[in-house]
C-alpha cells in the first residue's frame, strides 16, 4: 500500500530529469537506484528529504539531490518532502525551530516584527540568529530521524498486514 500511495504523488523521472535547477547532476541522474521505490529507498529520500526541509537556505532541493545521490536513494521522493517547506509553511515551521532553539539555549523568546530590509536583516542575525540555526539543526535531526524510523515502520507493518491477509485460513 505505501508504494502505490507514493508513487501516486511524485513527480516523474522525466520531469526531474529535464529541472534546469538539476542539470548540475548530469549523468548521476540516470543512476538506476535513485528511480527504484521499495522500503529502504523510501524512508531514506523521506528522512533526506525532511533533514533538508529545516534548513534556513535557498536551494534545498540541490541539497537533497546531492544527499540522495550519494545514499541512492529515491530521488523523487527526497524532492517532493523536501517542498513541506514553501513560502506558506515555512514562517511557522522556522518560527518553531526559532523557539526550540531559544529553549535549548535558554534564551528569552524576543518578539519581532519583520521587515524587508538589510539592516533589520542584519541585526536580527546577532539577536535571533543562534536560536534560530540551533533549532533549525535540532529539528532537521529529529525530523529526519523521525521520518526515516516512521516511514521504515509503515511500510514494515503494510507488508506484514498484506502477507497475513494472503495466509490461507485454517478449518
Amino acid at each position: 500500500m505505501p508504494k502505490k500511495f507514493i508513487r501516486r504523488y511524485l513527480p516523474s523521472h522525466i520531469t526531474i530529469r529535464e529541472s534546469k535547477y538539476l542539470r548540475i547532476f548530469g549523468s548521476l541522474l540516470h543512476e538506476p537506484n535513485l528511480w527504484h521505490l521499495n522500503r529502504r529507498s523510501a524512508s531514506g529520500a523521506f528522512g533526506i528529504g525532511l533533514f533538508f526541509a529545516f534548513w534556513p537556505v535557498p536551494f534545498q532541493m540541490f541539497f537533497s539531490t546531492a544527499a540522495a545521490i550519494i545514499f541512492r536513494v529515491n530521488l523523487p521522493l527526497s524532492l517532493a518532502t523536501v517542498w513541506l517547506t514553501n513560502p506558506l509553511t515555512m514562517p511557522p515551521i522556522f518560527y518553531g525551530a526559532y523557539l526550540v532553539g531559544s529553549t535549548v539555549l535558554g534564551t528569552e523568546v524576543d518578539h519581532f516584527a519583520f521587515e524587508l530590509s538589510w539592516s533589520w536583516l542584519i541585526e536580527s542575525v546577532s539577536t535571533i540568529g543562534p536560536a534560530f540555526i540551533l533549532g533549525c539543526g535540532i529539528c532537521s535531526v529529529f525530523f529526519g530521524l523521525l521520518g526515516y524510523f516512521s516511514l521504515d515502520w509503515i511500510w514494515k507493518m503494510s507488508v506484514i498486514r498484506a502477507w497475513k491477509a494472503r495466509k490461507p485460513r485454517k478449518k
